[in-house]
């Protein structure tokens, strides 16, 4: 019988005690000015579906209208604090470990914004009231990371498989919008990876996508050649947009990405932390 997200627990694995300190000064230095913020990365990953994994950074999410506040609170609590990728990310380290603090996502789509706080489920960190990314957020967000040397669908097959039967399934089809063809790729992966629950994918959404296929096939293709793989992967449809004639699916209304952020992120392939 898989495991039911009511099972699952907080916290990714037994931190040593010098990252479990790490982690607790960050969210009692959070708390403790009121800041909004939403905790993910493996502590969100662990409490909806038990899966562990040992973390080296505390990821926390923010609006980008409170992303200046946070820092300042991280500043004043000792981290030096940098905004590494202006679309998306920043960083606070110390000597003790790095919080990413994140308001978008690299490929400039999924914009941290009121909708992930509506709904995000109050839990406990190593006793530390927090408040977690909503799944439906995290699936969006992980949906589109496909990279050669981290690709996320085992963690939105899992979430799927715990959280499925609770999903917000009209907020996540919204969140989608046009990119609904990769939210159908996954819940297609799904029935093949777990056959015997392919059930818990709701008729209803399937149905839906089918239809949108089906009207899409309909229809004539774009006369545009577009290339959105760059929102999958910075790195391998590269070739099509600087050799083949593709357009940037960045420098459209798809992403909120500037040339200038493309160009810095694409600068920055081959660092340790290769995210969307």
């Amino acid at each position: 019988m898989p495991i039911a997200a009511a099972d699952c627990g907080t916290e990714p694995v037994a931190a040593d005690p010098a990252a479990r300190a790490f982690y607790m000064r960050t969210m009692q230095a959070l708390n403790a000015a009121a800041m909004p913020y939403l905790v993910g990365g493996g502590f969100a990953l662990a409490h909806y579906t038990a899966v562990p994994r040992q973390t080296h950074d505390f990821d926390i999410f923010v609006r980008r209208g409170d992303y200046a506040q946070v820092m300042s609170t991280l500043a004043a609590a000792g981290y030096h604090t940098e905004l590494t990728f202006p679309h998306w990310l920043g960083k606070a380290t110390c000597e003790h470990g790095c919080v990413d603090v994140i308001f978008s996502s690299g490929n400039g789509v999924s914009s941290v914004d009121d909708g992930w706080f509506r709904s995000a489920p109050a839990a406990e960190i190593f006793g530390i009231a927090v408040r977690l990314c909503p799944v439906e957020e995290m699936i969006w967000s992980k949906a589109f990371v496909m990279e050669r040397e981290r690709y996320d669908c085992a963690d939105i097959m899992h979430l799927l498989l715990t959280c499925a039967d609770a999903l917000d399934w009209t907020h996540l089809l919204e969140r989608f919008g046009p990119h609904w063809r990769v939210l159908f790729t996954h819940l297609c992966l799904f029935g093949f990876v777990y056959p015997g629950e392919r059930n818990r994918i709701p008729k209803h959404v399937m149905r839906a996508l089918t239809g949108r296929l089906d009207r899409e096939l309909r229809d004539e293709p774009p006369a545009e050649c577009i290339c959105n793989g760059t929102l999958l992967s910075r790195e391998q449809y590269l070739t099509d947009v600087q050799h083949w004639g593709f357009r940037d699916a960045r420098h459209t209304d798809a992403s909120r990405m500037t040339p200038e952020d493309v160009v810095l992120w694409t600068e920055a392939i081959g660092d340790a932390s290769p995210r969307k």
